[in-house]
């Protein structure tokens, strides 16, 4: 039996490893670790994959298991990240009496669609240079850094649980979209053909200096630059 075969599902399971203690790092409170683990998921992510294809091993087991795993790290990590945030960090004005309570279990929406997400990647054939709605890793990325990052700004606002639910809102509607948003994948270095990637990458390499809230920037970025391509293209 070849040993080579199971090394792309072992980095996979690296992936879901990391999902897991990142919702343990939630849990305890601890969102800048729960984020350092979504980033370690989302680079054992991208290698399963890549070598996969390298040692020609690529299966539909491994395709299922990366689904599977993807949903935990990009899905379940991040709404028990919003969850724990909203439900004991977060300040509820008087007024919800016990609906203050309830709402926090909105963060797991966030899980339902990147279920969906990455379902409908699965089936989808158009899905192989662009993708069809935002990537459950920038999903994951964008909230993982929000909390992080700007927690403590949105408790002082006056309606930060309308911020929260309106974000988680627009976030599951941009999961599911039919919005085309590009990759970064490049089959060459020319200028003409990936005007857009290096647009996108030069414009986000000063974003870095923001810290923990770089991703929620960047992905912003990506974002609008997607939406107003789309806008953009012709319609047929």
């Amino acid at each position: 039996m070849s040993i080579k075969r199971h090394i792309p599902n072992a980095i996979t399971c690296c992936n879901l490893f990391s999902g897991c203690i990142a919702c343990v790092m939630a849990f305890k409170g601890a969102f800048d670790l729960a984020m350092l683990f979504i980033v370690l998921g989302a680079t054992f992510d991208f290698f399963d994959g890549m070598v996969a294809r390298l040692l020609h091993v690529s299966s539909p087991l491994g395709v299922q298991m990366d689904s599977l795993a993807d949903d935990v790290t990009f899905g379940l990590a991040p709404a028990t990240i919003v969850f724990c945030y909203m439900h004991d960090v977060l300040y509820y004005p008087h007024y919800l009496g016990a609906v203050a309570d309830i709402l926090p279990y909105a963060a797991f929406l966030i899980a339902v669609f990147s279920a969906c997400r990455l379902a409908k990647f699965n089936v989808d054939k158009r899905q192989t240079n662009t993708f069809i709605g935002l990537p459950t890793p920038a999903n994951a990325l964008f909230w993982s850094s929000l909390v992080t990052g700007a927690g403590h700004w949105i408790f002082n606002l006056n309606a930060g649980w309308f911020l929260m639910l309106g974000l988680i809102l627009l976030s599951s509607f941009f999961l599911v979209s039919e919005i085309p948003m590009f990759s970064l994948k490049f089959k060459d270095l020319s200028w003409k053909s990936n005007r857009i990637r290096y647009i996108f990458i030069l414009v986000s390499l000063p974003m870095l200096l923001l810290g923990y809230l770089a991703p929620v920037v960047i992905i912003t970025w990506y974002l609008l630059l997607s939406i107003v391509l789309f806008l953009r293209s012709p319609k047929a």
